[in-house]
């Protein structure tokens, strides 16, 4: 019986390093810090609830968590634990007007990273 070399898809065929492309690159990647920071910021995005609230947010503007919670279909319990989740992150603002808490998103980097992150969805489902 002959036996097959298996190399897995991930790792390099051939060893080698390009030192000059991982100088360069290594230079300019992101530091362990702020990847941290991306990674967190990320995965608040891993609750399909809270994707649900942003995307709320970005069609509508500003709303209150009974508005959130019958938007998303989902408990004001639930949209206040997201909410207090989503400002500490930075990601949305709020302002009181009485007894309601009004939420919008924090800036146009979210309003983007949500489109950008809409679209590209929608182009990996055109590849597939």
């Amino acid at each position: 019986m002959q036996s097959s070399r298996v190399t897995a898809l991930d790792r390099c065929v051939v060893p080698g390093v390009d030192p000059g492309r991982v100088a360069a690159t290594s230079e300019r990647v992101v530091g362990l810090e702020e990847a941290v920071h991306l990674a967190e910021m990320f995965r608040l995005l891993g609750d399909p609830t809270r994707v649900r609230i942003l995307y709320a947010l970005l069609e509508a503007g500003e709303l209150c968590v009974c508005d959130i919670a019958a938007v998303v279909d989902t408990n004001e319990t639930k949209v206040s634990q997201a909410m207090r989740l989503l400002r500490a992150a930075g990601v949305v603002r709020n302002r009181r007007d009485g007894r309601n808490v009004f939420y919008r998103l924090d800036d146009s980097h979210i309003r983007m990273l949500l489109d950008v992150s809409r679209d590209h969805l929608a182009h990996a489902g055109d590849d597939r």
